[in-house]
């Protein structure tokens, strides 16, 4: 009902006394609907960049590195699809993200094996790192504890652990900052995480202002929070915000209990542009546009004319400009954003962004 409430209320009042700005803009609210403190977790995701992660039996044999794959599920992939499209003007060798449990036939001796999942318990990656060890792969293990990391002590692999307690999804500095740990310890690219660090009293002075104390008058992220409530979005990105997009994706999914999709251009007007066409007619989407200024030309050309042509077929798009001096700057600007605008989401959805209780049952069920 409380929901049902405030779709009629938006609705209906588009001003600034609305009840959805009135509901974001009650602190003590905020704090019944987020018992978990999923708004302060967001508020200190900027100190992740200056995490030193520290690579353990990071001595190897130094055997040639030919390619590189990291194994991770959901939020603990979300650093290596980010350094994926980061590095990608760096990278002399095939870098690949898997999110599976088999590895693929390339996989070899000179290949990098980095086996990514927060909780270290993921069975996916636990499979594909122990396929890996069969294969005399060079490995390596980002992970806060779990079945991982008793694997890497065991065996005396490269290990680069992040802290615990959090939800995977917010961890994603931590893992990036592993990450490239690691890539480092083997070679595979030099000084990133400096790069990295530099970004930390910027991303702070920034994501302050997405804070549960700011009104939303001034507050972007609860702003993106009150065109979506009600709906579902539809992230798009372009070659280099493709990552960000999919967190959206996965914070809307998992902060918001809410679904949601994403693509990315070019791929999109080779199919799904056509999808907004014709059905469902009744759309009851938000569609919103994570745009770089970094973007190869063509791209950006590509988000205005599809906004265009599909005036009057779909939503207009709510375009999303990331900030930041450098791809890497706008790429966890845009991450932590993400945080922000899905939590208020999941308050005015009434629901704690925390915990993924049917995620827990269903790894519970696949047990038996």
């Amino acid at each position: 009902m409380l929901m049902l409430r405030l779709q009629i209320l938006y609705h209906s009042h588009k001003g600034k006394g609305n009840i959805v700005t009135q509901t974001l803009d009650n602190i003590a609210y905020l704090a019944e609907k987020d018992p978990s403190g999923a708004l302060g977790v967001a508020a200190e995701q900027f100190e992740q960049t200056e995490f030193a992660a520290q690579v353990l039996n990071g001595e190897h044999d130094d055997r040639e590195i030919t390619k590189v794959v990291v194994a991770g599920m959901g939020g603990s992939a979300l650093a290596a699809l980010v350094a994926q499209v980061w590095l990608e003007d760096e990278l002399t060798i095939p870098f690949e993200v898997l999110r599976g449990y088999e590895l693929p036939a390339y996989v070899d001796r000179n290949t990098l094996v980095i086996a990514s999942s927060y909780s270290g318990n993921t069975e996916e990656t636990v499979s594909a790192l122990e396929e890996a060890m069969k294969r005399g792969s060079q490995v390596a293990v980002i992970a806060s504890g779990g079945r991982l990391n008793d694997i890497a002590t065991e065996f005396g692999i490269a290990q680069a652990s992040v802290p615990n307690g959090l939800q995977p999804r917010m961890a994603v500095l931590y893992d990036l900052r592993a990450l490239i740990a690691l890539l480092e310890t083997f070679s595979i690219v030099h000084h990133k995480n400096e790069e990295i660090e530099k970004l930390a009293g910027w991303l702070g002075r920034e994501s302050a202002q997405w804070a549960g104390e700011v009104p939303t008058e001034h507050n972007y992220a609860k702003q993106i929070a009150e065109h979506a409530v009600g709906k579902t979005p539809v992230f798009y990105g372009g070659a280099l915000t493709a990552p960000v997009a999919y967190k959206w994706k996965i914070s809307w999914n998992e902060n918001a209990k809410n679904v949601a999709f994403w693509n990315q251009y070019p791929e999109f007007n080779h199919n799904e542009f056509l999808g907004w066409t014709s059905h469902p007619v009744e759309k009851p989407f938000a569609v919103f546009d994570l745009v770089s200024p970094l973007e190869h030309p063509r791209i950006l050309k590509r988000f205005e004319v599809s906004d265009r042509l599909l005036s009057g077929k779909r939503p207009k798009a709510f375009r999303i400009e990331l900030v930041g001096e450098s791809l890497i700057a706008q790429l966890l600007w845009g991450s932590i954003l993400a945080d922000y605008a899905s939590i208020y989401v999941a308050i005015l959805n009434d629901v704690d962004p925390t915990p993924v209780e049917l995620i827990e049952k269903f790894k519970r069920e696949l047990k038996n």
